[in-house]
């Protein structure tokens, strides 16, 4: 494949999908300031907890230009708090996001570690291993932003555009088909 995918990892966070993106062929970048998205093919954000994640975005500059690619429909996914980074609305959490998708984000996160089982049509008849960790979970969506997965009414993977959000971490499972679908959406393939 040798996509070149960066990753920016938020403050507080342990995981991390590189492992995966290495297994599926692609050259990983880790983002820490603005030139290192330069000829990346796509990003994912990742992180834990829910509190105001744009002020960890390190080097000024970083933040405004990923609104740049998302405005010129620019694959990005956002994994457990990077799905805070993603909303227009996040009550409770300040307003320091970069508001690049159309929904809404809960104050309350899901407690605990849970692991379920997703039903992702996009992703086949096997269902998703999914693990949250006080996850933040989508409360509301514009009518533009499809929702791929629910897990007990609540809204937890969307995407919108080649914007992706979700609300559980799939580096904690040995199951690669969400990044896959990733690089399906870097390839113009869906």
């Amino acid at each position: 494949m040798n996509e070149r995918i960066g990753v920016l990892s938020l403050e507080g966070t342990d995981h991390d999908p590189c492992r995966f993106l290495r297994q599926l062929g692609c050259e990983v970048i880790r983002v820490q300031q603005r030139e290192d998205l330069i000829d990346i093919q796509g990003l994912i954000m990742t992180g834990t907890g829910t509190g105001n994640k744009a002020n960890n975005l390190g080097q000024p500059g970083l933040g405004d230009r990923i609104k740049e690619l998302a405005r010129a429909d620019f694959p990005i996914f956002g994994l457990g708090a990077g799905i805070v980074l993603l909303s227009k609305e996040s009550p409770g959490q300040g307003n320091d996001r970069l508001g690049l998708m159309d929904l809404t984000v809960t104050k309350e996160p899901m407690a605990g570690r849970t692991e379920a089982y997703l039903s992702i049509p996009a992703l086949g008849l096997t269902p998703l291993k999914a693990i949250f960790n006080d996850a933040p979970y989508i409360q509301e969506i514009a009518p533009n932003v499809g929702i791929l997965a629910e897990y007990n009414g609540k809204i937890v993977f969307v995407r919108q555009g080649n914007m992706l959000a979700g609300a559980f971490h799939p580096e904690q499972t040995e199951d690669d088909r969400i990044y896959r679908y990733f690089l399906d959406i870097v390839n113009g393939q869906i």
